[in-house]
């Protein structure tokens, strides 16, 4: 599984991509900047994960709902979760509206959270191909 992590804070960046070092069944690219993510985003990752607040230390780089916006009129079926180191309800709203496919607070959890969201995206993407091989068949 492709996954692009996107996030302005360097050290927060380092830290989750050494997480998935621990799976063979990932591959990560790292992104400080929404721009830079969908630079590349023609490389269909089959999840992004995403900051909410991406303009934090550049205040004119697009923040994450910008960058989830755009990747969504690219392509509207690449899940992205958003994270974000506000818990507050407001903030997993909007991302919701924007259509994200979940919400995760940054804490000493969250990578076991997205663990979990990783394996429910996989589990619905196989279902996805299985139903469209059937359909191709009727």
């Amino acid at each position: 599984m492709k996954i692009f992590l996107v996030d302005d804070d360097a050290l927060y960046l380092k830290n989750l991509s050494l997480d998935f070092l621990d799976f063979d069944n990932y591959i990560i690219e790292t992104f400080p900047t929404g721009e830079k993510c969908l630079e590349k985003i023609h490389e269909m990752p089959d999840l992004v994960i995403l900051d909410y607040h991406l303009n934090g230390i550049n205040p004119t780089a697009i923040n994450g709902i910008e960058a989830l916006d755009e990747i969504k009129k690219i392509n509207s079926n690449i899940p992205v979760v958003m994270l974000s180191s506000q818990d507050k309800i407001e903030v997993a709203v909007n991302c919701m509206h924007h259509h994200a496919f979940d919400y995760v607070v940054k804490s000493e959890t969250a990578f076991m959270r997205l663990q979990k969201i990783i394996e429910t995206i996989g589990q619905f993407q196989k279902i996805e191909k299985e139903l469209n091989w059937y359909m191709d068949r009727m």
